[in-house]
């Protein structure tokens, strides 16, 4: 069965994340009720955020990675945005401007102030402990590399999170097709027997 899914889902998004299976005629993946519940189970895998199981796409679970990579870069941005101001306004300083009074945040609840003179050089944290100086042209050039390679970055979270979010939709549609193709079968397998059994009543002797 899960041969079957696989074969239907060659097309995937930008970012490489397949389309989920589309039922249009549930007989294209069932032959018979004996392959139904393995069938929905292999659509439940694929929805399922349980990385114990086996089988590969796991919609759920990507969709929770990419909605706690989404909430980092959207804290992530401001602070990009906000160091990106401070160097362009340093940028603008003359060499013989009055330096500026700064207020630095240490911690969240601890503050220092400090006089910063006229500079052509800032400090950059590049993340992991690491800081490094830049001339300010090359901070600014940076940041704002930095800055949008992060807005494209949540753009493309985004658009990723509603097309699993159709994904999960659509092999919720599947698993309710199958089992209504399920219970269809079962129904006319039953009217089947029900008619042959009264037919057989009938031609029983009486007594």
């Amino acid at each position: 069965m899960p041969d079957k899914l696989q074969s239907k889902n060659v097309a995937s998004n930008p970012r490489g994340i397949p389309h989920a299976p589309f039922v249009d005629k549930v007989e294209d993946y069932v032959s018979s009720r004996a392959e139904v519940d393995g069938t929905m189970k292999s659509f439940q895998e694929m929805i399922s955020c349980d990385e114990s199981q086996s089988y590969g796409l796991k919609y759920q679970f990507m969709e929770a990675n990419t909605q706690r990579r989404s909430q980092g870069l959207k804290e992530k941005i401001p602070d990009i945005q906000k160091t990106l101001d401070t160097v362009q306004f340093l940028r603008t300083q003359k060499p013989d401007s009055n330096p500026i009074e700064a207020t630095f945040e240490l911690n969240d609840t601890l503050y220092a102030k400090a006089l910063v003179p006229p500079t052509e050089e800032v400090y950059l944290w590049l993340g992991a402990n690491v800081m490094l100086s830049y001339p300010i042209a090359e901070a600014e050039t940076l940041l704002e590399s930095k800055l949008a390679s992060a807005q494209g970055n949540l753009a493309n979270c985004e658009e990723d999170l509603d097309f699993l979010r159709e994904q999960i939709t659509t092999l919720e549609v599947a698993t309710a097709r199958v089992y209504n193709w399920d219970v269809t079968q079962k129904r006319k397998e039953k009217a089947e027997l029900g008619d042959d059994g009264d037919g057989g009543k009938k031609i029983l002797p009486n007594g």
